[in-house]
């Protein structure tokens, strides 16, 4: 690595609109699960782009597909459809409850997509008052105008203006909250299957059976929101196939396209004909690129070596979270699924969980927040063994640090 740097991270102040305020440090390279900044300094990748990076970087089956399209055909508009996203789409439809699906370029583009076909659908089928969609509080499904209102964060849609209508709120694992408030005029539930920016939050068996239900009682759709727990994350393709409930429509992004922007929404025939030539479309959506490198990163992910590694390596992080924890008493509670894991500060911690990123990052590792108050990591589902013990061993650097 050159430190003969071209651009620097004040440039950043100078030219973007200051909406991030990134770490003082610029990664140039990355290789698995470890990452190279303009210095040289190397670290352990426990982020993974925010669930994203599902085979950590520049793993090679990407690398040949991106190469591969490359040199083929990169962009035609929806005019046209082209081979790699009809493959990723039947590979999808293979292994998945749906039957169609719809290509965007992010997660916020797959729920907005969800929402408006849920509002179609309900048109089509019970007219004009059945329009309500209610979300959980502390959710997040994206920051299109539609996403962030449905989100659960109203701090994220404040001061824009008006906001769309026909959105209610509740708070999650609380059946009888949403029993009371759904009606005939509820035309969708979105949730995620495990609150990931919410602070990591497991749902109980009894609410997310009971929320299917609720949706069948009020002619209702039940749209999952897997954007995060998508894609091998928790140790299932998707997470619903653990719930023993299957929702209507699904939208998946983050991990899809393993760092290449992709998104998707999935969906039965059924429910997905009302959405008719001309009611709703991308530029980029389907790109041959895009779904190139997505076909790879299924094709790696979708084995059972895979699935049952994340669940190996989800053992491995929570006992030695434990064992850090038994140390230096950080955390209330370890939670969450396969990869997807959060750790809950102490009282005495409370709000602080940026200054133990901060401090993981200046020892060596990238970790994430969810929240003031829980740590979040979301490394590469195949991050080999060793990356986890010397990462945790950072990690514990930072710790010592900030509570020794």
């Amino acid at each position: 690595m050159s430190k003969n740097l071209s651009v620097q991270r004040a440039d950043f102040d100078e030219v973007m609109v200051p909406n991030y305020n990134p770490a003082n440090m610029i990664p140039v390279k990355g290789e698995g699960s470890r990452v190279w900044d303009q210095e040289g300094k190397e670290y352990v990748d426990f982020a993974g782009g925010i669930a994203v990076n599902c085979l950590g970087h520049c793993h090679p089956a990407m690398v040949k597909a991106l190469t591969e399209q490359g040199n083929k055909l990169w962009h035609l508009s929806n005019v046209f459809t082209n081979e790699p996203a009809i493959r990723l789409a039947q590979k999808l439809t293979s292994a998945t409850f749906a039957e169609r699906v719809y290509f965007a370029n992010s997660g916020a583009e797959a729920n907005e997509a969800a929402l408006k076909l849920a509002r179609r659908w309900a048109l089509d089928n019970y007219g004009e008052t059945k329009n309500q969609i209610i979300s959980f509080n502390k959710s997040f499904h994206g920051r299109t105008f539609f996403t962030v209102t449905v989100g659960g964060q109203a701090a994220y849609s404040d001061g824009f203006g008006p906001k769309p209508g026909a959105i209610e709120h509740v708070d999650y694992n609380d059946l009888a909250a949403l029993e009371q408030l759904m009606s005939e005029k509820t035309c969708a539930v979105i949730m995620e299957p495990l609150q990931g920016e919410g602070g990591v939050i497991t749902p109980s068996a009894e609410f997310v059976k009971g929320v299917r239900e609720l949706c069948d009682r009020h002619n209702a759709l039940l749209i999952f929101d897997e954007v995060q727990t998508g894609f091998g994350r928790t140790g299932h393709l998707y997470a619903y196939e653990a719930l023993g409930v299957t929702p209507d429509i699904l939208s998946t992004a983050k991990a899809l396209g393993g760092g290449f922007p992709i998104g998707a929404m999935l969906t039965t025939a059924a429910i997905a004909s009302h959405l008719k030539p001309g009611t709703h479309g991308s530029t980029y959506g389907g790109n041959p690129l895009a779904c190139a490198v997505a076909e790879a990163v299924f094709d790696v992910v979708n084995t059972p070596e895979t699935l049952a590694g994340v669940k190996q390596r989800e053992q491995q992080f929570k006992e030695a979270l434990a064992a850090i924890n038994a140390r230096y008493n950080i955390f209330k509670d370890i939670r969450g699924q396969g990869l997807l894991i959060g750790a809950e500060l102490t009282d005495a911690f409370a709000g602080k969980s940026r200054d133990f990123l901060n401090a993981a990052a200046d020892e060596g590792v990238m970790v994430l927040v969810a929240g003031p108050n829980v740590i979040r990591f979301t490394p590469s589902l195949i991050i080999p063994e060793q990356d986890i013990v010397e990462g945790l061993a950072r990690f514990e650097r930072a710790v010592a640090k900030l509570a020794g």
